[in-house]
């Protein structure tokens, strides 16, 4: 069994899935607000979707200074396990701990829907249980999910294999045409270069049980309890 830190910022909307899977799968969990200025023993920090702080100046701009992010920060830094989601990843980039950012999407719409994903590494604590090239189905909900990097930055994601998950088919092919948001590269999701810290924009917690369409996500709970026994 580990324990979860789910972290609640004012306007998060997923805290509650966020809270639900690791609990059903028998794990401890507890929600840490914003303001509190220490975690709780995490094993895994989770930094759920939704609208931080509504989201004003920029996704996940606010949020990154509230009191609780510095311990984050800290708990990274000495290899903890951090998991950020939609709002989550934008929170991760705003503080530094991922490189990069999330702009509007190519069209400026919101989007929520099922989407392909395809596995680039199973180098990660996130994905040591999935084969590399495997396709999830895995739903999004944002509107601010176009990841963008600079050339040199994007070509350092590359090299260190850091590019955890793209945008694809449901076949695994990778191309604009199954790019729902505009983002760099396809790119879906990526890791630190410690590999601890992982930031994706599909929400595996809405994707982990029999009772949705998909179960995909639950793979990603798999591989982080295979790696903390």
């Amino acid at each position: 069994m580990a324990r979860f830190n789910v972290i609640v910022f004012p306007g998060s909307n997923c805290d509650r899935d966020s809270f639900h899977i690791p609990s059903i799968r028998g794990h401890e969990v507890e929600f840490v607000w914003h303001k509190d200025t220490s975690l709780s023993r995490p094993d895994v920090v989770y930094l759920p979707g939704g609208f931080s702080y509504g989201d004003y100046l920029r996704a996940g701009a606010i949020a990154r200074f509230s009191p609780i992010v510095n311990e984050i920060v800290r708990f990274a830094k000495r290899g903890g396990l951090v998991l950020g989601v939609c709002n989550g990843f934008q929170v991760l980039t705003e503080t530094g701990l991922l490189p990069g950012a999330l702009m509007m999407n190519r069209d400026l719409q919101f989007i929520c829907r099922h989407q392909h994903v395809r596995v680039e590494t199973a180098e990660t604590p996130f994905t040591g249980g999935i084969h590399t090239g495997s396709v999830l189905d895995i739903p999004i909900a944002h509107k601010e999910g176009n990841y963008t990097i600079d050339a040199e930055g994007l070509q350092r994601l590359r090299d260190n294999g850091q590019v955890v998950f793209r945008y694809c088919s449901a076949g695994g092919e990778v191309s604009s045409a199954a790019n729902p948001n505009g983002s760099l590269d396809n790119i879906a999701g990526i890791v630190n270069e410690g590999r601890n810290v992982l930031g994706m924009m599909p929400h595996p917690e809405r994707a982990a049980e029999d009772v949705v369409v998909s179960r995909d996500g639950a793979a990603l709970f798999e591989s982080l309890e295979k790696f903390l026994a």
